[in-house]
């Protein structure tokens, strides 16, 4: 790291993490399996869809359903947070319990361009807390400790993303703004990258984007980097490039893609949770602040739509 502040917020190297619960595995599942090689795909399909049938095999019988080799499983066992496949075939075990006993919700079904609105919106409520439990399943709660002590000190913080992510950044600044913390959201890549030039120790950088690999996010992330400010990154691929440049990695979760629910749309609600969350790590780091802060920016706007005359 290049700078003091960098080594203070950095969590602790774990050389024995504890493994995934049964609802995070799946979590799991869902947000890496796109990320991963396709050999590792078919293993992490395999024991999504049937985990009580995975459970029963041993590493050679999962390997021979799947048409890969007993290193493929491994490799994908440790990727979803596991020492190795015995601990998997126990979290399958768990999970398949847990689905018998109606606790695990079932993957629902895409919305078909004929469907009713009364079933898109039973479909979209379903994945949308769908998403948000994944989000919550397999954020790493270390991680988003550091980077709230991190934005609760920062003399300046800049958020970077495009297109639906920028709607996103700019939810987060102005919570920031409300609470007195200056803070600045950036769409354009380029009064981003000027901007990055300025920071320095002390600073905060936030770059946005779920598939972590939207260059003009990374490249401003990457100039504060170098520049010595904290960075931060929330993404749906935490071993995308924008990972490189951030001190710090916020994962977050999606539904599945479909024709009629692009990826945009469904990383935006598991993005708005983690913002949420870093909002109110800072409400309660700076309560003192953020309290007084936040009655006046309320009075205000009070103020500014009573409707009587003379209170405009």
């Amino acid at each position: 790291m290049s700078s003091d502040l960098k080594e203070t917020f950095m969590p602790p190297p774990q050389s024995d993490p504890t493994p995934p619960a049964p609802a995070a595995l799946a979590a799991k599942v869902r947000t890496l399996g796109p990320s991963m090689t396709r050999s590792m795909q078919r293993v992490a399909e395999a024991v999504a869809g049937d985990p009580a049938g995975c459970a029963a095999l041993t590493v050679t019988g999962l390997a021979e359903r799947t048409g890969t080799s007993e290193a493929t499983v491994v490799r994908t066992s440790r990727l979803l947070g596991y020492p190795g496949y015995r601990d998997l075939r126990i979290a399958l075990a768990a999970l398949a319990a847990h689905q018998a006993a109606g606790r695990a919700p079932a993957v629902t079904a895409d919305i078909a361009v004929d469907d009713p609105i009364a079933d898109v919106v039973t479909k979209l409520a379903r994945e949308e807390q769908q998403c948000l439990a994944d989000t919550a399943a397999v954020l790493d709660t270390s991680q988003v400790e550091a980077a709230v002590s991190a934005l609760a000190t920062a003399r300046r913080i800049d958020v970077y993303g495009v297109g639906a992510s920028s709607l996103v950044g700019q939810d987060l600044v102005q919570k920031l703004l409300r609470i007195g913390l200056i803070a600045h959201a950036h769409a354009d890549p380029h009064l981003a990258v000027t901007n990055a030039v300025q920071l320095h120790s002390g600073d905060v950088a936030i770059a946005i984007t779920h598939s972590g690999r939207t260059t003009d996010v990374i490249e401003p992330l990457r100039v504060a980097f170098e520049r010595g400010a904290t960075t931060v990154a929330i993404t749906g691929r935490p071993d995308g490039e924008v990972a490189q440049y951030a001190d710090l990695v916020l994962t977050t979760s999606t539904a599945r893609e479909s024709e009629l629910r692009p990826a945009a749309m469904s990383s935006r609600t598991s993005q708005l949770l983690v913002v949420d969350c870093l909002f109110i790590g800072v409400a309660q780091r700076t309560y003192e602040s953020a309290a007084p802060a936040l009655s006046a920016s309320y009075e205000a706007l009070a103020h500014r739509h009573d409707p009587r005359p003379g209170h405009r």
